[in-house]
């Protein structure tokens, strides 16, 4: 059996930034040990596979790790296929998911994800994360992750994590975050427990910070910037319950998995 592959930078429009994810298109579902074998082999934060349904498309993400409910970064790489190299005709792609809907559309050379969002709600901030970073925040909250909020966009990019506290915890992963002078604000986001100690760019992320910073700042539309090595540019809308995340994306890489099993 032989797969086409994709590795595409997500929020970025140039190679060897934002963040790389593997996409595969796939007619019906592999195995999911294949899949998290796939995934494994990649050795990439995401990989992402989708099958055609009436509508749309049924969309999974797997990390070297595990499977995960939602991936922004690797369903922004998934429609920059359909759309650009793939040839998907419609203005808007439908994905069934484990998080329910989600729909990515074209404007000009964006891709627009219309995601559910996850506000988080204050709590005490666990040892482990003042132990891991060195320091007490200025603000916890909890969502799918726990997002830790520091004084300044300095912080953010000085912190050096001590990963093994961050495994302790008992969500996916932390964002730390702070109010930016260039940006409305900047991010980090890290996973260890799922294989990932740092992502570079992380759309799941928004749909948790972006009700909190809507609140924070008063403005429902944002311009954020998450500053890991890689670093990358995401525009964030806050419609009601929804999070409206925008980026760019550039392919890296064209190839073929051969597979025998």
């Amino acid at each position: 059996m032989e797969l086409d592959l994709y590795q595409i930078d997500a929020f970025t429009d140039r190679p060897f930034q934002g963040n790389p994810a593997a996409v595969i298109p796939l007619e019906t579902w592999l195995p999911d040990n294949i899949m998290q074998s796939i995934a494994e082999e990649n050795n990439l934060s995401e990989t992402v596979f989708f099958v055609p349904t009436r509508n749309g498309f049924h969309i999974r993400w797997f990390t070297p790790e595990t499977e995960v409910d939602l991936c922004g970064h690797a369903t922004l790489a998934a429609a920059y296929v359909l759309f650009n190299i793939l040839k998907y005709n419609k203005d808007k792609i439908e994905f069934k998911s484990k998080s329910g809907t989600l729909t990515v559309s074209q404007k000009d050379d964006w891709l627009v994800m219309d995601f559910p969002a996850q506000p988080p709600i204050p709590c005490n901030v666990p040892d482990e994360i003042v132990k891991a970073f060195g320091k007490t925040p200025i603000e916890c909250l909890r969502s799918e992750d726990y997002i830790v909020v520091f004084e300044t966009e300095s912080d953010i990019i000085a912190i050096k994590p001590d990963i093994d506290y961050l495994k302790k915890l008992d969500l996916r992963g932390v964002i730390i975050t702070a109010k930016s002078g260039q940006y409305d604000f900047v991010s980090r986001f890290f996973a260890p427990k799922y294989g990932i100690d740092e992502d570079p760019v992380t759309g799941s992320a928004h749909t948790q910070l972006v009700p909190y910073w809507a609140r924070k700042l008063d403005k429902a539309t944002m311009k954020a910037k998450q500053v890991s090595e890689r670093e990358g540019e995401i525009v964030c809308e806050l419609r009601d319950d929804r999070v409206l995340i925008s980026g760019k994306a550039v392919k890296f890489l064209e190839g073929r998995i051969e597979l025998n099993f």
